[in-house]
């Protein structure tokens, strides 16, 4: 694999990773609704320029809902949940959490697309859930619970597996980067529910935290798309999505650095173990392979 092809790898997988940090920073001064509106306002600006750098042309009036059907599903309900669980559950195990979406991806596929799952994707299914188990449990020591957090989380993953499964059509049809653009769009439409309050919530806000949304919705949200999509016109998907399992490791480590979080001995048993299962279902589950969702 090419250097550059690395490089695009690295300067999309640490941002994605870093992006649980930076949602736990920019908690501590913003309500998890009005940090998922700025981020996404942030966002559709940084897309906006894009598409009039590039001449983007808009979609087919007769896919505009569906796509904001996605969009709803893929911006909206996804980071709103995860913002939202992340108040209590940390950087890290989220990551981890989040990890499991490719496993939701097979089984929307077995049930919608009729791709075949053998035992040992079943398997995988299994062990990957019984590793979201340990996370719960390493939030709740001496308990077996899942909190509200935790459950957000992994409607997070499971709303983003419909967004993966559905998509295809639209990806083929218009690139992958102008879907996204789209999608962000449309998905950001919905999150003005939260419009009320922002600005006050900006201005009582510290720098930091603002900057850490800002962050989020340049990098992770809008310029780690441009450097993911060149990496896939340079490589193999297969090849480059596979870095992905690595995001989870980034993000614990990424949040140790910056919030100085450290997660649970349980929560890092139970992502392992579910790491374990999603690289079982993806490798020998005979199923379309699914990339892991970017937070």
């Amino acid at each position: 694999m090419e250097a550059r092809v690395l490089l695009a790898i690295g300067l999309t997988i640490l941002p994605w990773a870093s992006a649980f940090a930076g949602i736990r920073a920019g908690l501590q001064d913003y309500s998890p609704g009005h940090l998922t509106l700025l981020r996404f306002l942030v966002a559709s600006a940084v897309m906006v320029v894009y598409a009039l750098l590039v001449r983007m042309p808009l979609p087919e009036r007769r896919d505009w809902l569906p796509i904001f059907g996605l969009g709803f599903l893929g911006i909206t309900v996804y980071h709103t949940a995860l913002n939202f669980g992340q108040v209590s559950v940390k950087a890290g195990p989220a990551a981890l959490l989040i990890a499991v979406g490719p496993v939701f991806v097979a089984l929307m596929s077995y049930f919608f697309l009729r791709e075949r799952l053998s035992a040992w994707g079943w398997l995988g299914i299994a062990v990957a859930f019984a590793g979201v188990a340990l996370i719960a449990v390493g939030n709740h020591p001496g308990s077996f619970q899942l909190e509200p957090g935790a459950m957000l989380i992994v409607l997070s993953a499971f709303v983003t597996s419909v967004y993966f499964v559905f998509q295809r059509r639209l990806v083929k049809k218009y690139n992958p980067l102008n879907f996204t653009a789209y999608t962000i769009w449309a998905g950001t439409l919905p999150l003005l529910v939260f419009w009320p309050g922002l600005w006050p919530e900006i201005q009582s806000a510290s720098a930091a935290a603002t900057w850490s949304v800002v962050y989020l919705g340049v990098v992770p949200g809008g310029l780690s798309y441009l450097t993911w999509n060149y990496a896939l016109s340079r490589a193999p998907a297969s090849r480059v999505t596979s870095f992905l399992y690595l995001s989870p490791v980034a993000a614990t480590l990424i949040a140790y650095l910056w919030l100085g979080e450290v997660p649970g001995v349980l929560a890092l048993l139970g992502g392992g173990v579910a790491l374990v299962g999603v690289v079982i279902v993806n490798t020998l589950g005979k199923v379309v392979r699914a990339s892991p969702a970017s937070p």
